[in-house]
């Protein structure tokens, strides 16, 4: 995907606007050369040249960055497409096409979203695979009070109303295919609207061309105090591939015994919601 320098320019407005320096030591651990505020980066070989989208706040506060990224990416591909898929554009998830019997438990399939089943429907081939050294994934519409009472005030659901989360672990591993097949694919561009993030330091995504690691990147924090707020992350590789996104979301799993640190329990718990990322290309 080419990027225009008239909107790159403009991506580095936003993108800085929306950090509003929320996140300095987000920036000064990607390269101490350059300065705190600026969403691109031209780095050495290890660190490839990113553009970076990021907000914290409200659902108002996160959108401008978000549709910005959004439009960065490209028109959105709701079919599977041609043999091969799609040269251009993106792909969303909100979760909220999840039917009831995978809602609220911990048996939502990990290739629910990576279907290459001809007599699946179109809305399952978005060619995303998960994986989790955790026990499996959950999607909730009810803020994962189902696991336990109290998330049900730390949580709150971006796009109404499902939102997900990996079960027994903070960890989630995204792989791409070419959306309607089984063929591996790569991505330039990955985002995640995250709810509840509150320390600096818990929530983060690390970017994979195979097991070489791009770059990994801080996730801006509400504050210690402020559950329910939403995060927003978004990052684009002109020049690279990107196979894997590992997201870690939060410092611990949710569980029925563990509270958030806004509710004393001493970690800060995590949960996503809309996923977005540039149309998944063939490696070959």
């Amino acid at each position: 995907m080419k990027v225009s320098s008239k909107f790159l320019l403009a991506s580095i407005a936003i993108a800085s606007f929306a950090s509003c320096s929320r996140d300095r030591s987000y920036m000064k651990d990607q390269s101490e050369s350059k300065s705190s505020s600026s969403a691109v980066t031209s780095q050495s070989e290890s660190k490839p040249e990113t553009i970076i989208f990021k907000a914290t706040g409200d659902s108002l506060a996160i959108s401008p960055a978000l549709n910005n990224f959004r439009e960065l990416l490209g028109s959105l591909n709701v079919v599977p497409g041609p043999a091969g898929g799609f040269n251009n554009g993106r792909r969303e998830i909100n979760w909220d096409g999840v039917p009831a019997m995978f809602t609220n438990n911990n048996s939502f399939p990990a290739d629910f979203f990576g279907s290459f089943d001809p007599n699946l429907p179109a809305g399952r081939k978005r060619g995303l695979v998960y994986g989790t050294p955790g026990t499996g994934f959950s999607v909730s519409d009810n803020d994962f009070s189902f696991i336990n009472l109290k998330y049900d005030e730390q949580f709150n659901d971006f796009s109404p109303k499902r939102t997900f989360s990996a079960a027994g672990s903070n960890i989630t591993d995204n792989f791409f295919k070419v959306p309607g097949t089984n063929i591996d694919a790569s991505v330039q561009g990955f985002g995640v609207v995250f709810s509840g993030v509150n320390n600096a330091s818990s929530t983060s995504m690390e970017f994979y061309n195979g097991d070489r690691l791009l770059g990994s990147f801080k996730v801006p924090n509400g504050g210690n105090n402020i559950p329910g707020g939403f995060s927003f992350l978004g990052v684009y590789f002109p020049n690279e591939k990107v196979t894997r996104v590992r997201i870690y979301s939060g410092s611990a799993a949710l569980s029925s015994t563990q509270d958030d640190l806004t509710d004393s329990g001493g970690e800060d718990l995590v949960v996503m919601d809309d996923f977005i990322y540039s149309e998944p290309q063939d490696l070959e």
